[in-house]
């Protein structure tokens, strides 16, 4: 086993786009346990309230979609 990143000859743009979906599957996993996360994540313009965890993954793979609170 490597410590290689798979993504290293990826184009930046493509890298950046990776790292911010597994970004946004973390995030969505901590929020599923979390009700202050959800609240975050409201009151910064993320409609995820109510939504599974693979609902909220995909709202947070997006800019906010409504003002900060």
């Amino acid at each position: 086993m490597t410590d290689e990143d798979p993504n290293a000859d990826a184009a930046p743009s493509e890298r950046l786009a990776s790292i911010n979906n597994m970004l946004a599957e973390w995030a969505a996993a901590s929020a599923d346990e979390s009700p202050a996360l959800i609240e975050r994540f409201e009151a910064m313009g993320y409609r995820v309230r109510g939504k599974s965890r693979e609902e909220i993954t995909e709202v947070l793979k997006h800019p906010p979609s409504g003002p900060p609170a």
